[in-house]
């Protein structure tokens, strides 16, 4: 088992540099099948996730090698349609090679995804989509079959909610698609622009990303490009909060300041002083802040995936805060290990109230419950009074490269342990 170890009180002070995002390198990787060339992405962060999605291309034949942090994908002669179930069932991401798997050959049979236990994110969106495409879909024994008469066609959908990976599914898959393809009420993430730049990189005709509604050309063929991902905003977050709840000095490198808005604008509103620069934003906090209230929301909103960050600080803000989560609505599994460590929260529905109260955080030994309340934990170890330990650290590293290497660098006491 491995654990992270972190020595309390520490204030977190120089640079840190951000990964390429997680949450846009996985859709880039599945839109590679959607060509017969050879694809270059540089920069690519050495996830678990990431890994995963590498073992979900070979498993059908796709020749896909890493030199150091270029990845280099061949998927020229795809040779099955039926990735294994403990790859799908491991990550939620590996579901999007639907798309471009079912655009490409016509036919794609795939288990149920998996991923962290943070609610239901049901499928149904992609499939509907597919279905409006003219592809016949059966589901049965945890498996969804998929298949289309001749190339998929062009048409207007609209989702019942703007769910990112539907999006990325049925914009992937509509490249190929005869006609014109609409998607109302359409995710407006900046990794889905990201993606549709790649797209547009190997010939593909998609407009509108960044808006609630999309318009993809179908065209015959894709050709291979070389790419880089953008900056990872949660991870940027993470860090941007991080510094604020310490009292830290942290210039965070390698970040497109407008996609922190949300987290900027909250961060201000604490009483925390930001500064901005073109790929850059520095945290200054003298380790007091105010209490703020969060809802979380569809991009440009509040993002889910930096709510438990957000608690975390909240614990020791001056003041009561209440945040309440609108996207998934069982993410709310890491209020239990901060009480642990001395945190008042009381929960209500979909809304968590917390008693913020500077010092009152302790170390203890706790378990990260998913992805992101892995990183909670870590910053309201920071915080706490003596040692703190957290175990799951593999949830951890599904989204952050050397997350211990990095708060280290800033002055933090961290490390991993293995037994």
């Amino acid at each position: 088992m491995t654990k992270l170890v972190i020595e309390g009180k520490t204030r977190l002070q120089g640079v840190v540099k951000i990964s390429t995002a997680k949450n846009a390198i996985l859709p880039i990787i599945a839109a590679t099948l959607l060509t017969g060339e050879e694809c270059q992405l540089d920069e690519v962060s050495d996830l678990e996730d990431v890994k995963t999605m590498k073992e979900v291309m070979d498993s059908i034949g796709v020749d896909i090698n890493c030199d150091k942090d270029k990845l280099t994908v061949n998927p020229g002669k795809i040779k099955g349609n039926e990735p294994p179930y403990e790859l799908i069932r491991k990550m939620r991401a590996s579901f999007l090679i639907m798309g471009p798997l079912l655009a490409r050959t016509g036919k794609v049979k795939i288990s149920l995804p998996g991923g962290c236990a943070i609610g239901s994110r049901p499928i149904d969106l992609h499939l509907k989509g597919f279905a409006a495409m003219g592809a016949s879909i059966s589901l049965g024994h945890g498996y969804i079959e998929a298949q289309t008469q001749g190339r998929l066609q062009g048409k207007s959908i609209y989702l019942d909610f703007p769910s990112v990976g539907a999006t990325e599914n049925i914009m992937m898959a509509a490249c190929l698609a005869d006609g014109i393809t609409i998607i109302e009420n359409a995710a407006e993430e900046p990794e889905i622009v990201d993606l549709a730049n790649f797209l547009n990189k190997m010939g593909a005709k998609v407009r509108g990303t960044g808006t609630d509604i999309i318009r993809i050309e179908g065209v015959k063929e894709l050709n291979g490009v070389s790419h880089t991902a953008i900056p990872d905003r949660i991870e940027a977050g993470s860090f941007m909060v991080a510094a604020a709840a310490s009292g830290g000095d942290v210039l965070i490198d390698y970040v497109i300041p407008d996609h922190m808005r949300p987290i900027t604008a909250k961060l201000k509103e604490m009483g925390v002083h930001i500064e901005e620069y073109e790929r850059s934003i520095r945290v200054k906090s003298t380790g007091i802040f105010n209490s703020v209230d969060i809802k979380t929301l569809p991009y440009p909103g509040f993002p889910t995936d930096m709510q438990a960050q957000m608690m975390a600080a909240m614990c020791s803000a001056e003041g009561t805060s209440m945040i309440t989560e609108t996207v998934f609505e069982n993410r709310f599994m890491h209020i239990d290990e901060l009480k642990r460590m001395g945190a008042k929260i009381k929960v209500h529905g979909r809304s968590a109230i917390i008693e913020g109260t500077p010092g009152i955080l302790t170390g203890s030994k706790v378990k990260a419950t998913d992805l992101r309340a892995g990183a909670a934990l870590l910053i309201a170890s920071l915080c706490a009074e003596g040692q703190t330990e957290i175990s799951d650290v593999y949830h951890i590293d599904r989204g952050y490269v050397s997350i211990e290497d990095k708060f280290s660098k800033l002055g933090a006491k961290v490390y991993r342990i293995e037994e």
